[in-house]
């Protein structure tokens, strides 16, 4: 792990030490180091699904029967 030092507003500060004193979170620092990991794969997940929207299913289902036939070869990646 690397350290980093963050700004937060007081108010957000203050929400995140009510969870760590309640017990939610051992810590602030494994909080925000969950916060971080769950943004990211958040960002992931929308780039994800932002690719998908891209492929068109009549174009896709045709190329893979052609590979499925023997029609076509199936490309190199």
């Amino acid at each position: 792990s690397a350290k980093v030092a963050i700004s937060l507003d007081p108010e957000a500060l203050k929400q995140v030490d009510a969870l760590v004193d309640r017990g939610v979170f051992p810590s602030r620092s494994k909080l925000i180091q969950d916060a971080v990991a769950e943004k990211l794969l958040r960002l992931r997940r929308v780039r994800l699904a932002k690719e998908c929207a891209k492929l068109q299913p009549a174009t896709e289902r045709a190329a893979a029967e052609e590979v499925f036939l023997g029609e076509t070869e199936w490309p190199e990646y």
